[in-house]
């Protein structure tokens, strides 16, 4: 009789163990524990620790709640300003309610990683370039905000999303090239203007001391022979000074007239004037029927007067020559 209760004994302790083992479940404290019994949902989520569930007839399914980290494939698509362009991000979301996130959606991973997908395509299509580039909070805030409100229908909160990377064409990263390189020549330009209209300033402030001591003038010269000498050069150019010029301009000036004005303007040389000329030719009988008879060069005309002419020194009277034969008639 003994033997048989000890054997009854043993035999119900290891019933009990078998039980205690199929039933026993160990909840870890990043997770939650979801019963189904018979299919249905059990309103108790077991909480962390160790819990007891009925071999058989219940199931318990452990869902993590740990934040995921959930990185969305680069999608491609045309910015608001027509620019091409590929953009990742990446998702950071936890499960808030263990059992919606069982009941509600069948893979709640999936889910999210595809309305992530959806949701960038549509911040790329409404968003500009420069957008992208330099306002990725607002964009992140606007993503952020399209996949929590269908999330939390799921039991899953979204924690923070995040753009990772813009990638531009080459073309377009090109052109940026260029406008960057303009406007910091264009910067670059402004400041060397500003310093050289400074500089003007200082310099004609100093101008105006110098010009009050003129051994300034020489000292500022020394020292700048004394500069260019330190660096151990071969060649020495010595400047001369200005004074020296206009010295030198004041005694090649004659004292009782005034320098010719460099300003002057110069007589400009008149050309004579062109004699016409017919471009027809004139005939000799032409030239003389227009003109008259030419006078014969061999005779003179301006002649003195014989009465008025002085004797001679044998007395003889000036006259005409006589005729020393008589002409001949006849002949």
């Amino acid at each position: 009789m003994v033997e048989e209760l000890l054997a009854a004994a043993a035999a119900t302790g290891v019933a009990v163990v078998v039980y205690v083992g199929a039933a026993a479940r160990v909840v870890k404290q990043y997770e939650r524990g979801v019963v189904f019994r018979f299919g249905r949902l059990v309103s108790q989520v077991r909480q962390p620790g160790f819990t007891m569930i009925v071999p058989v007839i219940d199931r318990l399914h452990k869902v993590n709640l740990q934040i995921v980290t959930l990185p969305v494939p680069a999608q491609e698509g045309i910015t608001r300003d027509n620019v091409t362009v590929r953009v990742d991000a990446v998702v950071y979301f936890k499960v808030v309610d263990a059992a919606d996130a069982l009941v509600r959606v069948e893979d709640y991973r999936f889910a999210v990683s595809q309305m992530a997908q959806t949701s960038l395509r549509s911040i790329i299509g409404k968003s500009d370039l420069d957008d992208l580039l330099s306002n990725r909070e607002k964009l992140n805030q606007g993503l952020e905000l399209m996949l929590d409100s269908p999330a939390m229908g799921w039991g899953v909160a979204i924690d923070r999303v995040e753009i990772k990377d813009v990638s531009l064409p080459e073309t377009m990263k090109r052109s940026m090239a260029r406008q960057a390189e303009a406007d910091r020549e264009r910067r670059a330009r402004v400041i060397n203007a500003d310093a050289e209209l400074q500089a003007s300033k200082k310099l004609s402030e100093a101008a105006a001391v110098m010009s009050e001591q003129p051994a300034a003038l020489q000292l500022r010269l020394l020292q700048t022979v004394m500069a260019v000498s330190a660096e151990k050069n071969s060649t020495l150019v010595l400047p001369i000074p200005v004074e020296l010029l206009r010295f030198l301009e004041r005694a090649g000036t004659p004292q009782g007239g005034a320098a010719p004005s460099e300003s002057a303007t110069p007589p400009v040389p008149v050309a004579p004037p062109e004699t016409f000329q017919d471009p027809l030719p004139v005939l000799p009988e032409e030239a003389e029927a227009l003109e008259g008879p030419r006078p014969d060069p061999r005779v003179t005309t301006d002649l003195p007067d014989l009465a008025d002419l002085p004797p001679l020194p044998d007395g003889t009277v000036a006259g005409p020559p006589a005729d020393p034969a008589p002409r001949n008639e006849a002949a």
